[in-house]
């Protein structure tokens, strides 16, 4: 929601840093981590073909998959065609940089006992050629990059999951793009939903995201934003502050993962047929209603989800076309949504708050509890501190956990729309603006037996390396913090992965009025 979040840092992972997130990310001991060196000869293109979807955690990861350099602005810099394709698909890259010269790697995020991703291809050297500046269509005060396709990747032989291209020039500089190989199949699996709408929604490269355009103001914000650019700063998008801790905690559980993003189950929710859970990452703000029906009809047929975030599924949007293909531009005219050429003719389409007018339909409906604020610090307050979620975090009513609700939150709303009643595992009590409210967690469960929990706070993927100093801020948030985060979401990732949590999990003990009177 908010113009600015938290973003990566640029340097290398360091020895001390290195171990330290081993055993915040649950390895054991860190010495365990130094074991073995980075492995010297990580199998590539044919060589990784030959490993089983179900060996890859046993495959040789690599520690060398940080940055270095980002350099300048327009040192090296890229994007894909495509936010994502399937094994063996091509994916075209497009790329600028002022070096002679780059390569490509392609790094899988995952456990990979410890060293959290694994090179599984690397290009040659390629010719570099700094190309011209974007273009801004001025209707939409869309940026775009439209350049030409620099190479094709093809990804045979590429396991399903979520990766990181790291773009290297010959002058060291190095930049990511993203990029999910996703799972046609998700059946009797946990389906991690990737947020590229969102990344891109707050992507200033070029100089205008949908919050501020290049003057800084949000009068001159973008109404559209286009997939044909790359991401700002380390070109990560969001994936890196708010994604990329619950993969390898999630891959290091050993349940069984498929892979998808919000534009895919947009345009086929097939991957979610047969889904045991659908895990929404730390932000998620951008939905378009296919999407939203999507997700909902699959928790109607039994399919759990955890939002481990805030202000999700906040904004309705549309994908439209970009210059070559399909869903490469998401619209969002928000306050200026009598302008969306929708508006009088498609209600349901016009991209504003999904509460609000002319087609109000609040996201509680779906996740139980509503976006409020911006923004927050403030601790997380266990109260039902014997439902299962938190086992084994030894947290008892009333403990706190400095920091861990922000920047945005959630809470149960009085008023609006829920799916049934609802248990509020934690009740936060902070102010925002000035004014004294709370952020909740909750849970519920849906007729069909699936369960929904929702964390209330943006905060929760971030506190899986809370002390370690990975993300560049820790927001104060400490090892006890990421003690009990880690705890409490390996519980609901391993109770979800079961299939419908109401045969498999305690009932939620509905409690609303008891905190928001008759509500």
């Amino acid at each position: 929601m908010a113009p600015g979040h938290d973003t990566a840092p640029t340097d290398g992972l360091g020895r001390r840093r290195f171990l330290t997130l081993c055993t915040g990310l649950g390895l054991g001991t860190a010495a365990a981590c130094t074991a073995a060196p980075p492995h010297p000869h990580e199998p590539t293109g044919r060589d990784a073909r030959r490993l089983r979807p179900e060996a890859e955690q046993d495959a040789p990861g690599t520690t060398d998959w940080r940055l270095a350099s980002t350099g300048p602005p327009d040192a090296v810099a890229g994007y894909p065609d495509r936010v994502s394709v399937t094994p063996g698909e091509t994916v075209g890259l497009h790329v600028s940089t002022t070096a002679a010269s780059f390569r490509v790697s392609a790094f899988r995020v995952g456990w990979y006992g410890g060293r959290q991703a694994r090179r599984i291809w690397a290009s040659e050297r390629i010719p570099g050629r700094a190309r011209p500046a974007p273009r801004l269509l001025p209707t939409t005060r869309t940026v775009r990059a439209d350049w030409p396709r620099t190479l094709s990747v093809d990804t045979s032989g590429w396991p399903e999951g979520a990766y990181l291209l790291r773009l290297e020039a010959d002058t060291g500089h190095q930049r990511y793009v993203p990029l999910i190989v996703r799972s046609a199949d998700g059946a009797g699996r946990t389906v991690l939903l990737h947020a590229p709408a969102t990344w891109q929604a707050y992507n200033r490269w070029g100089g205008s995201s949908l919050y501020a355009g290049a003057s800084g103001a949000y009068a001159t914000r973008s109404l559209a934003v286009s997939f044909d650019r790359p991401y700002d700063g380390d070109g990560d998008g969001k994936f890196l502050v708010y994604e990329w801790a619950l993969v390898v905690l999630a891959e290091r559980l050993g349940i069984p993962l498929a892979y998808s993003t919000g534009v895919d189950v947009h345009r086929d929710p097939g991957v979610l047929r047969g889904a045991h859970a659908v895990i929404c990452l730390g932000h998620d703000e951008y939905w378009t209603p296919r999407q939203r029906a999507h997700v909902t009809a699959a928790r109607d047929a039994g399919t759990n989800i955890a939002f481990l975030g805030a202000n999700t599924c906040f904004r309705r949007v549309r994908l439209e076309a970009g210059e070559a293909a399909d869903d490469r531009t998401v619209v969002c005219y928000k306050t200026d949504y009598r302008a969306d050429p929708c508006y009088g003719s498609q209600p349901a389409q016009v991209t504003t708050d999904y509460r609000l007018p002319p087609a109000a339909d609040p996201e509680s409906s779906l996740t139980g509890v509503l976006y409020e604020g911006y923004p927050v610090d403030a601790p997380y307050v266990v109260r039902a501190a014997g439902h299962w979620v938190y086992d084994g975090t030894g947290a008892r009513p009333g403990d706190a956990f400095a920091h861990l609700v922000g920047v945005e939150y959630d809470r149960v709303t009085p008023g609006a729309p829920t799916p049934g009643p609802l248990e509020i595992t934690a009740h936060s009590p902070l102010v925002c603006g000035g004014r004294p409210s709370h952020s909740d967690s909750a849970y519920y469960t849906a007729a069909g037996g699936a369960g929904v929990f929702a964390t209330g706070t943006m905060r929760w993927v971030e506190g899986l390396v809370a002390g370690t100093g990975m993300l560049g801020r820790d927001h104060g948030m400490d090892a006890r913090t990421r003690a009990f985060v880690t705890r409490t979401t390996e519980n609901l990732l391993r109770t979800f992965a079961k299939g419908p949590a109401a045969r498999h999990a305690p009932p939620p003990e509905p409690d609303t009025a008891a905190l928001y009177g008759g509500a």
